[in-house]
């Protein structure tokens, strides 16, 4: 399982337009095959930076099943005209205790 964390800045005035997008795109990313779980999450002191938290099965179910199909070209046309700046995209995977 890896975790996808994007930080995600939005427009100013746009925090509220952003979340209906993402509201709407939800049921894009939860349908994909090989997504376990799907997060966003909205700064206190920033409020208009959002965080997702993707759990995949694996960075390849993130590239192959959503980034390289049409579910993230409809996806990025409902979100991404809000976007500040491109958001920064990382896979994380958990360390061993």
């Amino acid at each position: 399982m890896v975790l996808e964390v994007a930080l995600i800045d939005i427009l100013p005035g746009n925090e509220d337009a952003f979340a209906a997008a993402y509201a709407e795109g939800h049921k894009l990313l939860v349908g994909t095959p090989g997504c376990r779980s799907v997060r966003m999450t909205r700064g206190v002191e920033s409020p208009s930076r959002f965080v997702l938290l993707v759990e995949w099965d694996s960075v390849e179910a993130h590239e192959q099943n959503f980034r390289a199909s049409d579910r993230f070209t409809r996806w990025r046309e409902l979100i991404g005209p809000h976007f500040a700046a491109p958001p920064r995209v990382e896979h994380f995977v958990d360390v061993a205790v």
